[in-house]
């Protein structure tokens, strides 16, 4: 409509974002709840580690990469001071940010997110799944799973009657398959329910990690060796008041982003869109995607 170039607008864009946000990141200033994860920067396996302030629900920080160097940064740019302020970091397991985290704020309550444990279960599922039937399964049951898994995956609440009845009626017909969905909708009540008692919390979680051991399910044992060493992690979060399930939200918040741009070709213009977008929802300039 005015004759302009896309790069042209993508610079007034970049500029106006940076206006918004006072620079070209948010104010590390006054964080003491924060959470930490990686995103995909192009829907593959190049990522970006972002840094949310749990009180605000809003990102604060963003960088290429998802090792502990990137994490790192954010501490240094924090301070000293910025660091002593942190009370809880919530975070899944990643191996790469355990260290940073425990040697940047030892002090800080590290609350594992329920989000990544639900998601464990699901990967052990799909993987018991994809074992006992195999890459092209000949049996009517199989061929279903393979193209209803979806139905393993979603919380059972959740499933339509006819979709309860189909689930039941296919998982009936395999032992270990059923007793794994057991185990998965076990964890899921636990993680889920009111406990007034985290006494009674930590006893449930034991529990259901040696059910999960003594299954004699590879898939399941699995996650129940990883869980056990953190389950301190795990009770924590139901201490700490923070909203657990926002780390997660926004990322879903960024993958739709990425998608509906279809990629964006520089990184650092990325990392704008995401603060407009996550950053600054009460600020008009969040209503333009380009």
């Amino acid at each position: 409509m005015f004759g302009l170039s896309w790069d042209t607008i993508a610079r007034i864009d970049k500029k106006a974002i940076e206006l918004a946000l006072g620079g070209k990141a948010p104010s590390l200033d006054g964080l003491r709840f924060i959470g930490v994860d990686e995103v995909s920067r192009t829907g593959g396996h190049q990522y970006f580690t972002m840094v949310t302030d749990l009180d605000s629900g809003r990102v604060v920080w963003i960088a290429e990469g998802k090792r502990s160097v990137a994490l790192e940064q954010f501490f240094e740019q924090l301070g000293k001071r910025g660091c002593r302020r942190i009370r809880i970091v919530v975070s899944d397991l990643g191996g790469s940010y355990l260290p940073v985290i425990a040697k940047s704020v030892p002090h800080a309550r590290h609350v594992l997110d329920r989000f990544h444990i639900v998601q464990w279960l699901n990967e052990a599922l799909n993987e018991l799944r994809r074992r006992v039937f195999g890459g092209a399964p000949r049996d009517e049951v199989g061929r279903t799973l393979k193209l209803k898994k979806w139905m393993l995956l979603r919380a059972y609440e959740a499933l339509e009657h006819r979709h309860k009845l189909l689930l039941a009626r296919l998982v009936s017909v395999n032992r270990p398959l059923y007793r794994a969905y057991l185990l998965k909708e076990q964890l899921r009540g636990i993680l889920h329910h009111p406990w007034l008692y985290v006494g009674a919390l930590l006893r449930n979680l034991n529990d259901w990690c040696s059910a999960a051991i003594r299954s004699r399910i590879p898939e399941m044992a699995a996650v129940g060796r990883r869980l056990r060493p953190h389950l301190d992690k795990v009770v924590a979060g139901f201490n700490s008041g923070v909203k657990l399930g926002l780390v997660e939200a926004i990322n879903g918040k960024v993958d739709l982003l990425r998608r509906t741009a279809r990629g964006f070709r520089l990184p650092e213009y990325f990392k704008l869109k995401i603060f407009q977008r996550c950053s600054l929802p009460d600020n008009p300039w969040a209503d333009v995607v380009l």
